[in-house]
């Protein structure tokens, strides 16, 4: 499949900046799964282009003029392949242990505990008990836009009983770790066809102990479905912070405001 992407976030400020630094994940991965065939990347001030630990392409942004608004597209071309059983082939050298340890936003609190002792065993898992896992999840958490923030927990998220596609991959990483499995976050887009959700989306990959397969599987929880070809990935990580689209941090600007459109057009 083929997917057009285009991909424009303007941040607007009550007042003038001095100065602002935003680490981007804006170019999608060089994966067996998917393959670039044409992207441009436009933000104003210094763009630093450099691969980080986790094998993502990333610009460093630097705007050192003042500004009270700030515009950043990214968009291009994409070919993708259907992963057989979501099974994600992978060229990086990093050890899945390296998955394995709990940040701020999926340390496992006694709801999660629980969760993942009801649907997951000890330190290995199949295909079939993850994709049980994230339809638990979607059951217990339902999909609801605004329902939480970009600093909100998974522990939060399940004893709210609601949240969007982030709270539902924090969910998974951390009742899989709580399990002794390793798991990541993947932020990227989707085609969304009908569904009425965002095309810039998040979700998972699991390492799964199958019969005849060991290995990473991507999981799109909110759908409670593995990954197909509608999906393109744009980096990976333990969590949000570290495969966000777009982070960092400003001086100045008063009260912020942001508008993000993401447009999908699968060929």
């Amino acid at each position: 499949m083929h997917l057009t992407i285009r991909h424009e976030t303007v941040y607007s400020y009550s007042a003038p900046l001095a100065h602002t630094i935003q680490q981007l994940h804006l170019t999608p991965r060089s994966d067996p799964q998917q393959r670039v065939l044409s992207w441009d990347l436009s933000a104003p001030g210094e763009l630093h282009a450099y691969t980080d630990a986790f094998g993502n392409l990333s610009h460093m942004m630097t705007l050192d003029t003042p500004h009270s608004q700030l515009t950043i597209v990214a968009g291009g071309v994409v070919e993708t392949r259907l992963p057989k059983r979501g099974r994600i082939s992978t060229t990086e050298s990093l050890s899945p242990l390296v998955f394995t340890v709990p940040t701020r936003f999926t340390a496992a609190g006694p709801e999660i505990q629980a969760l993942a002792g009801v649907c997951l065993g000890n330190g290995s898992a199949t295909s079939s008990k993850l994709l049980q896992l994230c339809e638990r999840i979607l059951y217990g958490v339902r999909y609801q836009t605004g329902a939480t923030g970009v600093e909100s927990t998974a522990t939060e998220a399940v004893r709210l009983g609601q949240g969007v596609c982030q709270d539902h991959a924090h969910i998974f990483i951390a009742c899989c770790l709580a399990a002794g499995i390793p798991a990541r976050y993947v932020s990227g887009y989707i085609d969304p066809e009908n569904s009425g959700h965002a095309a810039s989306h998040a979700w998972v990959d699991g390492w799964v102990e199958d019969g005849d397969y060991s290995g990473w599987v991507s999981f799109d929880v909110t759908h409670a479905r593995l990954m197909t070809d509608a999906y393109c990935r744009l980096a990976i990580g333990r969590d949000y912070d570290g495969a966000a689209p777009i982070r960092g941090v400003r001086r100045g600007g008063g009260t912020e405001s942001m508008l993000v459109q993401v447009q999908i057009v699968p060929q």
